[in-house]
């Protein structure tokens, strides 16, 4: 009876320590989680966890109305052209990244609506309030980095 008790008691111990490892793994990742605004100031994005991934999409535009259209801005530089009535805000522009330790998140990408294309990505961050995004064709030395700093909303 006595050996069933510590049994228990080792399992759950076990369990916290797992458990508080996870917790502890998720805290740190999903420091990325908020709104970014990029260098140029033309929008921010809104960094979200989606199952165990980190997502971004357009949550304010500068300049939000299209000046000929007097509509809202749409994706007109999509390659794809059954996306260019979608309006950018509400757009989804950085998908499937995974926290891979050391305060980075990869395996994901970014699509630029200025030009229609769809980079590889990789996001690190540089202070709690600032991170580093690279968007990069087949090696990160071929591509741009921008810095994005996190927009407190008040």
């Amino acid at each position: 009876m006595k050996m069933i008790k510590l049994f228990k008691l080792l399992i759950i111990a076990f369990m916290a320590i797992v458990g508080f490892g996870f917790t502890q793994q998720d805290t740190k990742a999903d420091r990325l989680i908020g709104i970014w605004e990029p260098s140029n100031g033309k929008s921010r994005v809104k960094i979200e966890k989606i199952g165990t991934k980190y997502y971004g999409k357009i949550v304010w535009l500068k300049e939000p109305i299209d000046p000929t259209t007097k509509k809202p801005k749409l994706d007109k530089n999509n390659a794809d052209e059954s996306m260019r009535n979608l309006p950018l805000k509400g757009y989804r522009i950085l998908k499937d990244f995974n926290y891979t330790e050391n305060d980075e998140w990869s395996d994901g990408t970014i699509y630029d609506p200025e030009n229609g294309t769809v980079y590889s990505c990789v996001i690190n961050m540089k202070e709690n309030s600032v991170i580093s995004i690279r968007g990069y064709i087949g090696v990160k030395a071929l591509g741009r980095t921008d810095s994005w700093k996190k927009v407190i909303v008040k």
